[in-house]
C-alpha cells in the first residue's frame, strides 16, 4: 500500500487501472491497521479524481464504498476518521457524476461506416456482400471507440481479419492505420486554443500525472518546440520535479521515444559507485556517455570549455564543490548532444560569475529546449522565452519572460517577492545559557584557525577569527571553492584545525543543516518525518550527528587517558587522608557546577582497580590535562539535549506540530513516508530534524536551495523572529539582505595564498545587540510523555526555618569531613544527572 502510495500515475484511471489496485486496496482495508486504512482511503480519493468517466469506477463501488463507509465508522483514530469520511464523501460524488466529463455518446456506426468507405480503393471488386462484413466491421469499431481504444494492434485484430477477404489492392495494415487514425475523430475533445510557435515541434501529448496519495496533473497538454527556454513555473509540491523525472524517465504518456527526441536531466549529484573516480574518468565512466560512444579528447574539450583546468580535471570528483558539480552537470548533458534539457534549480550552489555563466549558456542554445524549474527569479526573467504554468492540475503555457507572464496572471507576482502570504515558518526558541546575560556575547568563537584538507601543499584558509552570538544574523559569502563550507565544518568540529583554537560554550545547542542536506535521510526513506523524528531523538542525543573528527580520540590522547593521576580522598569517617596515583577508567556522564561558580563545572569519573561505587568529582582543566576532554565535551553535548528534552517531550503529537511549524502539514509530517515526498519537503524534513533539540545557534550551508519564494519568505520570517544566532551560507543576495546584517566575505585560495575571511557588518547593530539582555522566560506548562498538557506553577523561595537552617549546617559537616560534595545554604547541583 506505501509503496503504491508513492507510485507514479502517468495517465488518468480508467477502469483497467482500477481492476488490478482495487483488490489491493480491498486487501488493505482487511488488515484492521489504521496507517494503512488511511492510506487506503487516501489513495481511493486522490484516485478517484483521476477517473473522468462515471463507467470506469461504477463497476467497483460496491467493493470499494463499504469497506471505505465501515473504515470511517470503526476506525479508532479521528483524523484517520476523517480522511476516510473525506474519501467516502469523494467516492459518493463521483459515483453521482459530480466533476466527471459527461458520458459520450456512443459512436454512430453510420459515421463509421462511411469513414471505412473513404479508406478502400474503389477498383477493388468487394460486391454486395461486404456491405453486410462493413457493418459488422463497424459495430466492432464502434465498441472500440467507445472504449476510447485507439490502439493500432487493436484494430488490426477487429478488421484486417475481415478485409482481406475483400480488398485486394495495397497493403491492409496501411489500410487500418488510416481507418483507425480517422476515426481518432469521434474521441477527441476540442483543447483550448493555443498561440502557434514557428519554431520545430519536438512534441505535443495529452498526460495525467499522480502519486497514489496526490494529484499532480490531470488530463493535460503540453507542447514543446525546438530552441525555446521554459520556465515550468508552480509552488512547492505542484509537480515541477516530478514532471521533469517522468518525462526523463519516458513515463509521460505520448512522450517521443529517445530515439526521436533525446532528453537529459541535469542533476548535481555525484553518483555513489563513481565518486572515487577522477573527474575525466567519472564522465567517461557515465552509461550515457558511453552509449554514444564519446571520445576522451572531447570529454576534456567540453569540460575545459566549462572553466575545468587540467589540474582540476585530474583531481577526484568527490571533492568538487555545489557550483563545480553543477558545472560538470552541464558539461555532460553538452556531451550527450540533448534535443531537450530538464534543468532543476541549475543556479543552485553557484556565485555571480557562474551564475553568469550558467545564463549565458542558456541563452546561446539555438537548437535545444530547455525547461528550467528555478526559484531565482532573476534568471526566469533573463532567460525564459516561454513560461509554462502548473494550475489547477494543468499545464498553461504563456509567450514571453517572467515579467510578460505576470501581466497576464497578475496573481504571479509573488514570484518577485521575498515574503510569505500563505506559508509560515516559526523556529522553536532556545533555552538560556548560563554565564550569559547579553545577547551580544560570544558563544562560540573561532581565533587564528589555519586549515590544510590533506595531499594539499598550501592551506585552504589561514588566519580566521570569528564570533558568534544570540544576536548574530551572519551570512558567509565568497566564489565556489573559496572555503565557506571549509569555515563551517570548523566550527561545528567536523574539521580540526592545524592552527588555533576554535570554543563553544559548554551547553551551546548547535543545529547544522549540511549543503547537501539530503544524506541525514537517504537512510530512512521508509520512515514517514514524524518517526524519523522520534527514530533520531529517541535516547536524548541526537543520532544522526556526523562524525566529527575533533570528537575521535588521537593516539596521543589515548596514551594519556592511560596515565595516572594524583587523587586525594578521605576515609569515610573523615579522620584520614589517601592519597593515590589512579588511572581514569571512565567518565560517568554527571555534570555538576563547582560551588562559588557560575559556569566552571566538574565531572564524575570511575578509577581503574577501584570498587564501582569508588568514583570522584574532578574539574574541567584536570580532566582536559589527562586526554579527557573529548569526552568532557561530549557529556556537554548530552547534558544541553537533555535540557532540550525537557522543554519538550519527544510525543507524536509534539513533532506533528513541530513539522507543521516548518512548512509540513500533517499528512505528508505523519502520514507520508519520505521516500514519497518531494525536495522541497525533504528539505523541511531535514530542517524540522536539526531545530528539534531548541538550537541556540543555527548554520545553514545554501538553506535556499529546493525551497520555493513562499518558503524562503517563510524561512525569513522565522530567522527574523528567532532569539539565537543565524550563520547562513547562500549565494542568493537577495535573502541575505533581508536577514543578516553581518557578512564574512571568504577570498579564495590562490596557488601561493590561502584563503581570508574578512568581517564585515553594521558596527551600530552590533553595539545594540550587546545592549540587549537576555529575557529569561518562565515554562508555566508542559505536554509529557502521554501527551497531557502539565501546568508547572512557579516556584516561590521560602526562607529557612532556624531548625531548618541548622540540620543543613550539619549534613554539610558530615560530607566535607567524607570529602564529598556539599550543598551549601545558596549552593546548588541542579546539573547533577
Amino acid at each position: 500500500i506505501f509503496q503504491l502510495a508513492s507510485t507514479t500515475f502517468v495517465q488518468q484511471v480508467e477502469r483497467t487501472a482500477l481492476a488490478i489496485t482495487v483488490p489491493l486496496l480491498k486487501r488493505g482495508f482487511q488488515t484492521r491497521k489504521t496507517p494503512v486504512m488511511r492510506m487506503c482511503a487516501r489513495i481511493i480519493e486522490n484516485m478517484a479524481k483521476l477517473v473522468e468517466r462515471k463507467s470506469d469506477i461504477e463497476p467497483f463501488l460496491p467493493t470499494l464504498m463499504p469497506a471505505l463507509q465501515r473504515a470511517a465508522d470503526e476506525v479508532s483514530d479521528p483524523e484517520a476518521r476523517g480522511v476516510c469520511a473525506s474519501a467516502v464523501e469523494v467516492l459518493d460524488a463521483r459515483s453521482k457524476g459530480v466533476g466527471m466529463q459527461p458520458e459520450p455518446e456512443s459512436a454512430e456506426m453510420e459515421k463509421i461506416k462511411a469513414t471505412l468507405w473513404t479508406c478502400i480503393d474503389k477498383t477493388d471488386k468487394v460486391g454486395d456482400f461486404f456491405e453486410k462484413t462493413a457493418s459488422f466491421i463497424s459495430l466492432c469499431c464502434v465498441a472500440l471507440v467507445d472504449a476510447k481504444d485507439m490502439e493500432v494492434e487493436a484494430w488490426k485484430a477487429n478488421v484486417s481479419g475481415y478485409l482481406e477477404q475483400f480488398v485486394v489492392s495495397g497493403d491492409i495494415d496501411a489500410l487500418v492505420i488510416e481507418f483507425a487514425k480517422k476515426c481518432e475523430a469521434f474521441v477527441q475533445v476540442k483543447d483550448e486554443e493555443e498561440e502557434e510557435e514557428d519554431a520545430e515541434q519536438l512534441c505535443d501529448c495529452k498526460f495525467s500525472l499522480a502519486y497514489g496519495n496526490k494529484v499532480l496533473f490531470n488530463n493535460t497538454r503540453m507542447k514543446l518546440n525546438r530552441g525555446l527556454r521554459y520556465g515550468l513555473i508552480g509552488g512547492n509540491e505542484s509537480g515541477k520535479t516530478t514532471l521533469m523525472r517522468s518525462i526523463a524517465n519516458g513515463q509521460v504518456e505520448g512522450f517521443p521515444s529517445p530515439d526521436e527526441v533525446r532528453t537529459v536531466f541535469v542533476e548535481a549529484d555525484i553518483l555513489g559507485e563513481l565518486s572515487h573516480l577522477n573527474i575525466i574518468d567519472y564522465v567517461y565512466q557515465d552509461e550515457k556517455i558511453q552509449a554514444y560512444n564519446v571520445p576522451r579528447e572531447e570529454i576534456e574539450n567540453v569540460l575545459a570549455s566549462v572553466g575545468f583546468t587540467n589540474i582540476m580535471i585530474s583531481g577526484g570528483v568527490s571533492h568538487l564543490s555545489g557550483g563545480w558539480r553543477m558545472k560538470l552537470a552541464l558539461a555532460r548533458a553538452m556531451l550527450q548532444k540533448a534535443d531537450i534539457l530538464l534543468m532543476d534549480e541549475p543556479t543552485n550552489h553557484l556565485d555571480v560569475v557562474n551564475v553568469k555563466w550558467v545564463e549565458s549558456y542558456l541563452l546561446g542554445l539555438k537548437n535545444v529546449t530547455a525547461i528550467i524549474v528555478s526559484h531565482d527569479s532573476g534568471l526566469l526573467e533573463r532567460v525564459c522565452s516561454n513560461i509554462i504554468h502548473i494550475d489547477a492540475l494543468k499545464l498553461k503555457q504563456y509567450k514571453g519572460n517572467l515579467s510578460e507572464f505576470v501581466k497576464k496572471v497578475p496573481a504571479a507576482k509573488s514570484f518577485f517577492e521575498l515574503k510569505s502570504t500563505k506559508v509560515h515558518f516559526s523556529f522553536p526558541q532556545p533555552g538560556i545559557l548560563e554565564g550569559i546575560t547579553s545577547k551580544g556575547k560570544a558563544i562560540m568563537k573561532m581565533d587564528g584557525v589555519e586549515f590544510t584538507y590533506p595531499g594539499v601543499h598550501r592551506p585552504q584558509v589561514s588566519g580566521v577569527t570569528i564570533r558568534i552570538a544570540l544576536a548574530s544574523r551572519v551570512a558567509c559569502i565568497g566564489p565556489n571553492g573559496a572555503g565557506k563550507s571549509t569555515i563551517i565544518k570548523l566550527l561545528t568540529g567536523e574539521l580540526v584545525p592545524d592552527v588555533g583554537t576554535v570554543w563553544k560554550h559548554p551547553n551551546c545547542r548547535v543545529a547544522y543543516v549540511a549543503q547537501h542536506a539530503f544524506h541525514h535521510i537517504e537512510n530512512h526513506l521508509e520512515l514517514t518525518p514524524n518517526q524519523y523524528i522520534q527514530w533520531r531523538y529517541q535516547y536524548g542525543d541526537d543520532k544522526e550527528a556526523l562524525v566529527k573528527s575533533s570528537m575521535v580520540v588521537t593516539d596521543d590522547e589515548l596514551k594519556a587517558m592511560k596515565q595516572p593521576i594524583q587523587y586525594t580522598w578521605k576515609s569515610e569517617d573523615g579522620l584520614k587522608t589517601f592519597t593515590d596515583k589512579l588511572v581514569i577508567k571512565d567518565m560517568l556522564g554527571s555534570r555538576r557546577t563547582i560551588k562559588g561558580t557560575k559556569a566552571d563545572y566538574e565531572y564524575e569519573v570511575s578509577f581503574e582497580n577501584k570498587p564501582t561505587q569508588f568514583t570522584a568529582w574532578l574539574p574541567t582543566e584536570k580532566l582536559e590535562g589527562a586526554g579527557w576532554s573529548k569526552h568532557v565535551k561530549a557529556v556537554d553535548e548530552k547534558v544541553a539535549a537533555r535540557a532540550a528534552a525537557y522543554e519538550t517531550p519527544l510525543t507524536s503529537s509534539n513533532v506533528e506540530k513541530h513539522l507543521e511549524n516548518t512548512g509540513l502539514d500533517k499528512e505528508y509530517g505523519t502520514h507520508t513516508r519520505i521516500g514519497a515526498l518531494s525536495g522541497g519537503q525533504k528539505v523541511k524534513v531535514v530542517l524540522a530534524a536539526a531545530m528539534w533539540n531548541h538550537p541556540h545557534i543555527v548554520i545553514l550551508d545554501e538553506p535556499t536551495n529546493y525551497l520555493d519564494r513562499e518558503s524562503l519568505g517563510a524561512l525569513a520570517e522565522a530567522i527574523q523572529g528567532f532569539d539565537g544566532g543565524v550563520v547562513l551560507i547562500s549565494h542568493n543576495s537577495e535573502f541575505t539582505k533581508a536577514v543578516c546584517p553581518e557578512t564574512w566575505v571568504m577570498s579564495p585560495a590562490t596557488e601561493t595564498e590561502p584563503g581570508k575571511l574578512d568581517v564585515q557588518g553594521d558596527a551600530d547593530w552590533m553595539k545594540e545587540a550587546l545592549k540587549e539582555k537576555i529575557e529569561v522566560k518562565q515554562i508555566d506548562e508542559m505536554i509529557d510523555g502521554f501527551g497531557n498538557t502539565v501546568k508547572i506553577k512557579p516556584q516561590k523561595k521560602k526562607a529557612m526555618s532556624r531548625a531548618e537552617k541548622k540540620k543543613l549546617e550539619r549534613k554539610r559537616a558530615a560530607q566535607k569531613r567524607n570529602g564529598e560534595y556539599f550543598v551549601g545554604i545558596n549552593g546548588s547541583d541542579d546539573e547533577d544527572f
